[in-house]
């Protein structure tokens, strides 16, 4: 298989089948499948040296958070991203992530600011490596350190689910990492929340996400859907 499947850190205490499913979604989340890879037990054990049972069971747990797709022939894929499974995707980011971040407020101290100040830190260290995968990784430890600011959280799980499905999406987009990161949104953030300004707070997050995911994404999507139709075309007047 042509990709990597990052290690993971703190991993003491899980069991054979807990470290698979966490070390494979880790994968998908940070973008290191590409879509449209095909995922095999047998390949899949050989590449992280453990035998198929606890691939398979990971496998099927992530089918059905529809990370990966399980196709007519039994094949399982990581799925392509379609225009409209996109918007939704994107569309309900937006209302997790701006309720997240609204009621993370009111628990956000001076030293949290300052942890998220250095984690955006590392990420503009990280943007000339092209390392995507940190990343990504970053990106989401900025957010995560937000939402879960609030006790009483409980949206982190299904934003994360949200990741998880556009993962190896946002790995092809980002790759283009100086019109990605051209705006950085995380500094429009922190600012908000040290002035504890809720409005600015939701607004600089849906900026964060819209200028960049969003935009990107769809202009993405156009611009392969415009090669098909070339593609197509051509095949057409050779006949």
């Amino acid at each position: 298989m042509s990709f990597n499947i990052p290690e993971l850190e703190n991993v003491s205490g899980l069991t054979s089948q807990e470290y698979v499913y966490a070390r494979l979604r880790n994968a998908i989340m940070v973008g290191a499948i590409p879509t449209g890879t095909s995922l095999t037990m047998r390949g899949l054990a050989q590449l992280m040296d453990l035998s198929p049972t606890p691939i398979r069971e990971a496998l099927r747990r992530l089918n059905s958070e529809s990370a990966v797709e399980l196709k007519d022939n039994r094949r399982l894929i990581i799925p392509k991203m379609t225009i409209g499974r996109f918007e939704d995707l994107v569309a309900t980011r937006v209302a997790l992530e701006s309720h997240a971040a609204e009621r993370a407020l009111p628990y956000v101290s001076d030293i949290l600011i300052e942890e998220m100040s250095e984690i955006d830190f590392e990420m503009d260290k990280a943007i000339p490596n092209l390392d995507y995968d940190r990343l990504t990784s970053l990106n989401q430890a900025f957010h995560r350190k937000l939402y879960c600011a609030n006790p009483n959280h409980s949206a982190m799980p299904l934003i994360e689910s949200v990741w998880l499905q556009l993962g190896p999406f946002h790995r092809e987009m980002i790759t283009d990492v100086g019109k990605f990161y051209l705006v950085d949104h995380h500094k429009t953030i922190l600012a908000a929340l040290s002035d504890r300004d809720a409005v600015a707070l939701v607004l600089a997050l849906k900026q964060d996400i819209k200028d960049g995911v969003l935009l990107e994404g769809r202009a993405m999507i156009a611009l392969r859907a415009e090669d098909k139709l070339k593609s197509a075309l051509e095949e057409f007047t050779r006949k």
